[in-house]
């Protein structure tokens, strides 16, 4: 039939939702390419939660103006987080009237009708679903991570944090059911997956929206529990609703990683009140106490925003200090972006764009100062490392991560692919071990 190219942009949901679409465009004929210049159809999987994001994609987007121009045959498709925003796609389709289908993230299941219908001659394919869907498990995904998998277990958000537009364009929580979801992984398990990500954007409140389901830590025993060497992991938890049950779960099944994405977003309970996090900095580190007593060598990563309206030095000091105090494996650091439609965007005392600025490098350089001395400390130590791919940087070499998620590279034959290798550690940076094979 042809070949393709899919563009994402944004979280693992997103990643994940490029392998539906990509197995939509291979039931079709399609065949993956490397350059949008040897496509017959690119796909844009856009995302909004901040603008970078979004100038990246549009900008994108307008570099193959000319492209199309010199092949009208070409089809260009426009969907995501994006183009779910109220009154997004239209203004996208008149920014770029060369763009031939856009829809949302309610109907992505659908993109092979709509490619169709392109096909079949419809000048323009826009389809814009206002509301949710119930969840379709009729379509696969073409899954291109080696010996890792990401697998949905629920859909949208409830939390409307007030600076957060995936309520908005993910709709309400719905969890799939379990049958469905064990089903899913342990196929995964047979075919050679050895590592299993699991994902929502509140993960610890599946199966609240389904009657007769478990909830979330039943159902991460019942992964665990399958048979087979493996790990999982899940992303994300949000602290008011992560409880000592899924902690004891985790000390409980040895495939289950001591790892836990934990986003504080602020260490200022003031903050976290304007955020509408509905925990208080006093929650979230009473929160990892109880995970460190438990799973004393559990690695915790988290999120953290800085230059949230109103937010004064004292505020980010007090996020300084939640940073020294927990002593994160890593985080993920941002700017705060207005997203429009939200209530933070509208709040008065924006931070200046300088002071935002000076603020971000000061935590990041905070941050990386103790993520080096954990990595530091882990040198003289034998970890265990799933090997999932080669060091493109060293001849002979290969990589994988450690149960806490760090990356390791160390020599290897490529046989040991998709193996679990116990690794003792040499040198450590602050983006990756070293270690030799014991």
């Amino acid at each position: 039939m042809g070949t393709y190219k899919i563009v994402t942009y944004g979280c693992q949901m997103n990643v994940h939702e490029s392998e539906k679409l990509a197995a939509i465009l291979k039931g079709q004929g399609y065949s993956p390419v490397d350059r949008a210049e040897e496509a017959d159809v690119v796909v844009f999987n856009t995302c909004c939660v901040r603008e970078n994001a979004e100038r990246r994609a549009e900008g994108n987007i307008g570099a193959l103006k000319n492209l199309k121009a010199e092949r009208p045959d070409l089809i260009l498709a426009v969907c995501g987080c994006m183009t779910q925003q109220k009154g997004r796609a239209e203004a996208l389709l008149k920014k770029f009237p060369f763009v031939d289908i856009v829809f949302g993230t309610y109907n992505i299941d659908e993109f092979g009708l709509y490619l169709q219908r392109r096909r079949g001659g419809e000048k323009k394919v826009l389809q814009l679903w206002e509301k949710e869907g119930p969840i379709d498990e009729s379509v696969g995904y073409d899954r291109s991570g080696g010996v890792h998998a990401y697998v949905n277990i629920m859909y949208g958000c409830n939390n409307f944090c007030s600076y957060c537009i995936v309520p908005y364009v993910r709709g309400r929580e719905r969890s799939r059911k379990s049958v469905d979801i064990l089903r899913e992984v342990k196929a995964l398990l047979d075919g050679g997956i050895r590592e299993i990500t699991l994902l929502g954007q509140n993960v610890n409140s599946y199966g609240q929206d389904l009657t007769g389901e478990p909830e979330f830590p039943e159902l991460l025993e019942q992964v665990g529990d399958l048979p087979g060497k493996f790990r999982v992991r899940f992303m994300t938890s949000h602290p008011k609703d992560l409880n000592e049950r899924v902690v004891r779960v985790l000390a409980k099944s040895p495939n289950l990683c001591n790892s836990i994405h934990l986003p504080v977003q602020s260490g200022s309970s003031e903050i976290l009140r304007r955020m509408n996090r509905r925990y208080t900095a006093e929650d979230y580190l009473a929160k990892v106490d109880m995970i460190r007593s438990a799973l004393p060598e559990c690695a915790l990563t988290t999120d953290i925003m800085v230059g949230f309206p109103g937010e004064r030095e004292e505020d980010f000091a007090d996020t300084l200090k939640l940073v020294e105090r927990v002593r994160f494996d890593s985080a993920f650091t941002f700017v705060y972006s207005p997203r429009k439609g939200t209530p933070a965007a509208g709040m008065p005392d924006q931070i200046p764009p300088a002071v935002k600025k000076r603020r971000i490098t000061e935590l990041v350089a905070l941050q990386n100062r103790i993520s080096e001395q954990k990595a530091a400390a882990l040198i003289g130590q034998t970890v265990e490392v799933l090997a999932d791919g080669e060091d493109l940087k060293k001849k002979g070499f290969l990589c994988g991560r450690t149960e806490g998620g760090r990356l390791v590279s160390f020599r290897g034959d490529p046989a040991l692919l998709g193996q679990f290798v116990s690794v003792r550690i040499q040198a450590a940076g602050l983006s990756a071990l070293r270690g030799e094979v014991v």
